[in-house]
Order: C-alpha cells, then structure tokens, then sequence
C-alpha cells in the first residue's frame, strides 16, 4: 500500500476537511531560525499582511536543515495550505514544481531558484556589504577583517562579494575572511578571540549579522578593547538588539517586515517570475563612529 502511495505522489489533505467546517485560508511560513531576531520579524511581518488579508499563517522552522525543511514542506502539503512562503536551505526546481501543481503558490526570501518560475521578494546584499566597508573606509580604517558563517549562505556571501568590491575601489587588499560553523552570538564571540590571538586586531570589522557583531563587541570589550577607538564594528541586519547594545552597533538596516510583506502580496496575488529586491540603508551608531 505504501508503494503505491508513494508511486502516485498522494498526499493526505487534512485542509480539505478543514475547509469543509468553515476553517479560514492558511499560508505555511518557513524560516531558517526562529530564535534570529531577522527571522521572526520577517514572519511577523508576513503574518500581519495574511491576518489583514484573512489568512492565517503556519510557522515551521528548518533550523538550517535540508532534511529538516523537507519535513516541514511534506507537513504543508498535508495541511493543504494555499501557499508557502519560505527562506530556503535546499528547495529546489522540482520540489518546487510539485508545490505548484499541488496549487500551492511558493514566494522565496533572499534567495531565487533558476526555472522555478516561482516569485521572490529580497535585498540587494551586494550593495549592504558594500555600504557597509566604504564608511569604514571613509572613518579611516585601513585593515578590515570580515566575520561570516560557513557553510556561507547566499544572503551572507552576497555580503562579503559586496564588502571586497568595495574594499578593491578603495585600493585596498582583500578582507582578512573569519569564517565561524554559526551565525550566533556565541560565534561572534569565538571570532573575537580568534583576532586577538593573531596578535594585531583589525581596526574595522564588518560581521554578516547583528547577532555575530553584538557577541563579538562584548568580547573585545572585556579583552580591554575600545570600541571604536582601538576597532570599528559593523553589522548587518538592524535587529532591536543593535541599537540597545552596551556598544549600539552600526549596522546595515534590512526592511524586515517589509520583506515578509511583499512576500505575502506575491503569494496572494498568484505571481509568477516577480522578483522584488529592497535598498539596504547604513545605521551609523557608536560602535563605529
């Protein structure tokens, strides 16, 4: 029996029956890591525009995983959603092809996924990290050091691509690259101490996100480093935490909520190969003034 489920592609819609009481319209919401401030403000914000346009939202979590996010779009197909808006790991072409033959619209966030014909909503990272290296460039820092995560994200490397474009304009050598095994706050501090014991700090550092450069600040703070006397700090992301900081952090600013917004607009309006890219902006704060 078994088999010939799985030869036929059959999947159990609980929606139906749902729907059949009177049950409202459900899109599912998959993020990365709902314990990062940038994804949950994301889903927020996409939660908001369904709410308005009376849907509701079902949250799952990949936690990075390709298995992990598999199981949360196999548990979406059974709840029957009307669409799913996702920040993908692994989801590729054809999963994404048997979403949309199942009637389920698929919006991606920050990445894009080449003959899906699925629509995305994202942000010119390029250009963040870019911001982000040429006011440490115009703040005087001529040794720049660059903290990410590896594996490297698309969003993230995008980041770095743009910070080493600038730093070539400026004529200046490529970054010195930290690459830690997660974007946390934990392996922000870890990144911190593997700069110190290089002997010479960096005098600018540009993290990938908020979380890494707020772990890493508080570091070399209690390492008797002045920020940003001794060393700029620049993050990315502009979560609450960045501006309540010991340190308020400078960073890049991503329309989060909008993100989750203009994603929600392209689900409900059944778009197909409709790609939206956000302007970042430069936050200037303490930590690198």
């Amino acid at each position: 029996m078994q088999a010939a489920i799985d030869e036929l592609g059959f999947v159990r819609n609980e929606a139906a029956r749902a729907l059949r009481k009177g049950v409202a319209h459900t899109l599912g919401v998959v993020v990365e890591d709902i314990s990062n401030p940038y994804f949950t403000d994301m889903a927020r914000g996409a939660e908001a525009a369904l709410n308005t346009a009376g849907y509701d939202a079902l949250w799952c979590t990949s936690d990075g995983s390709p298995e992990k996010e598999r199981r949360c779009l196999d548990f979406l197909e059974e709840q029957g959603v009307s669409g799913i808006i996702i920040t993908p790991v692994a989801l590729d072409a054809s999963r994404i092809a048997r979403l949309r033959t199942r009637g389920m619209q698929v919006v991606l966030i920050d990445r894009r996924v080449p003959g899906a014909g699925s629509s995305s909503v994202s942000v010119d990272h390029v250009m963040g990290g870019s911001l982000a290296v040429r006011h440490l460039v115009a703040i005087g820092r001529t040794d720049i050091a660059f903290v990410t995560a590896e594996p490297e994200p698309p969003p993230l490397r995008q980041r770095r691509g743009g910070a080493l474009r600038a730093l070539a304009r400026a004529g200046y050598p490529p970054a010195l690259t930290i690459s830690m095994t997660e974007s946390s706050a934990a392996a922000g501090q870890s990144a911190a101490r593997r700069l110190l014991e290089f002997g010479t700090l960096p005098n600018g550092i540009f993290c990938a996100n908020d979380l890494m450069a707020i772990g890493l600040v508080n570091e070399l703070t209690r390492n008797g480093v002045k920020i940003p006397q001794d060393c700029a700090v620049i993050g990315y992301d502009d979560i609450d935490l960045a501006a309540t900081a010991v340190v308020p952090l400078t960073t890049i600013h991503q329309p989060r909520r909008e993100l989750g917004r203009k994603a929600t607009e392209l689900v409900l309006a059944d778009a197909d190969n409709q790609h939206i890219v956000l302007a970042p902006e430069l936050v200037v704060r303490d930590s690198s003034e």
